[in-house]
């Protein structure tokens, strides 16, 4: 299947979606913290979906209503290796009666002994939080996905779990498929955060309930920093506390008990990225809804980099969205622009000739894509910097966007960790045929980019489903020109 994409301009009102990050946590979170937990507002796409089901195969059983999750029986972990019982997460146990109603055939039994199996699918965040969370289990795990996530490493999450007990081993040099055994007691362990943070975001959410608690030495660089400041968030709503001795370098979490709650998990800013960065190369009157909440997010760094770029971003608290006009040159409730993305808002970008820069993303390599085909719209190149981990994604991001914007006519200097983008002559720039390999937000940044260039057919529209479900059906509605074919369809100018 393909997207043809032609020139468009964008109007009208779109919806964030839900965060997919904190989707994520909170439902592990959830399934391990007892009955009655509950995540509302959540995403419902393929990488959640396949954190759903690793905590059934886990033994967790929920019930579901539109976008939210309630916990009926937790992931047992303490009783069943104490008792070799199920636990209904409140002392009581359930007698080892763990199975999911219908979906029985997706779920495990704490007092089994045969291995448990999860397929992860694409998401990499699954895979490495059930990981971790299987070295709290007798019981052997093995977990995989598809062909993208078995190129994903595993091995630095791998050795640390092996260092305090588990038995760990992998059939491809530390790549998934993986097998995992427990029980970990915990212990002091030394990772390396150059690779990702999803490793350290894994053993945080399994050290409470290890019988000693984990120490955690984080040795080089830590990328992505921001994803472990929403874990620890995440952990808290939950009862659990990290103690943090040296930010990013050093860590204790002891042993303790997570507490049932309600989480309300907010828009996703790496969505959010991607609509801004189709208001600011094709809108006109656009405005983007979103509910932020108080939890950290560290791609909301994109609105500075718009506004970092000479754009301008009028942020309105919507209860406030009738008596303030974001079209208007005095945008009075939106002076603390960031600050106030913490409630329910609207944002408006301002579109305009932007003036390119030097950005460093080592925090946010999600904004890889939506940063990169702002250079489309730019009058100085744009410069990408310490961002090597995007090569460890779905994809190498930063070798596709340099092989596909060079496509487009874009000058593309690739280099280790990053890229450096010129399309400031804009007769250089044509439509053409885009293959984002697959890869959601290569997809999603691709359309966005076709909306500006024109002409041009974007491979893979279904990988959307990962993050987005329904980025096409929104963009259309904004007045996208997009159409989904398979292969023969092009969009008529």
């Amino acid at each position: 299947m393909i997207c043809s994409v032609d020139r468009s301009v964008l109007s009208g009102v779109v919806r964030c979606p839900p965060s997919k990050s904190y989707t994520h946590r909170a439902v592990f979170l959830a399934a391990l913290a007892g009955r009655g937990s509950k995540v509302e507002g959540m995403l419902y796409s393929e990488d959640t979906d396949a954190t759903i089901q690793a905590c059934r195969m886990l033994g967790a059983r929920f019930d579901t209503n539109d976008a939210s999750l309630t916990v009926q029986v937790p992931i047992p972990i303490r009783e069943a290796n104490v008792h070799g019982q199920g636990s209904s997460g409140d002392g009581s146990g359930d007698n080892g009666d763990n199975n999911c109603g219908d979906n029985s055939s997706n779920c495990s039994n704490a007092s089994d002994t045969t291995d448990i199996h999860i397929d992860a699918a694409n998401s990499g965040t699954t895979i490495r939080i059930a990981a971790g969370i299987a070295s709290l289990m007798r019981r052997r795990v093995t977990l995989t996905g598809d062909a993208s996530l078995r190129t994903r490493p595993m091995q630095p999450l791998l050795d640390a779990l092996s260092s305090m007990g588990a038995e760990c081993s992998s059939t491809d040099a530390g790549s998934p498929p993986v097998s995992i055994r427990g029980p970990i007691s915990g212990g002091e362990i030394t990772i390396p955060g150059n690779l990702s943070s999803q490793f350290i975001t894994s053993l945080f959410l399994c050290a409470p309930l290890t019988n000693t608690g984990i120490g955690i030495t984080v040795s080089g660089s830590m990328v992505s920093r921001p994803y472990l400041d929403a874990t620890i968030s995440a952990m808290r709503e939950f009862g659990a506390s990290v103690q943090t001795m040296i930010p990013y370098r050093r860590y204790r979490i002891a042993p303790q008990q997570l507490i049932p709650a309600t989480f309300v998990v907010p828009s996703d800013s790496s969505s959010l990225a991607l609509l801004l960065a189709a208001a600011a190369l094709n809108g006109k009157d656009m405005t983007v809804e979103a509910n932020m909440g108080q939890l950290p997010q560290g791609d909301e760094a994109f609105i500075d980099i718009l506004e970092g770029m000479g754009t301008r971003v009028e942020i309105t608290t919507r209860g406030d969205a009738d008596a303030a006009d974001p079209t208007e040159d005095d945008p009075s409730d939106s002076t603390d622009r960031k600050d106030s993305l913490h409630a329910g808002e609207t944002i408006h970008v301002r579109p305009g000739r932007l003036s390119g820069g030097r950005f460093d993303l080592s925090s946010s390599p999600d904004l890889l894509p939506p940063l990169a085909v702002l250079a489309l719209g730019s009058s100085e190149p744009v410069e990408i910097t310490n961002v090597g981990h995007a090569r460890l994604k779905e994809t190498d991001r930063i070798a596709v966007l340099a092989r596909e914007l060079c496509k487009i006519g874009v000058k593309v200097d690739e280099k280790e960790d990053g890229l450096t983008l010129d399309a400031t002559d804009p007769q250089l720039l044509c439509g053409t045929t885009l293959n984002p390999e697959n890869d959601h937000r290569l997809f999603m940044a691709f359309c966005i980019a076709g909306m500006r260039v024109g002409r041009c057919v974007v491979a893979n529209p279904d990988s959307i489903r990962v993050s987005y479900p329904d980025f096409i059906a929104d963009m259309v509605e904004l007045g996208a020109k997009m159409q989904i074919g398979d292969g023969q369809d092009v969009v008529s100018s």
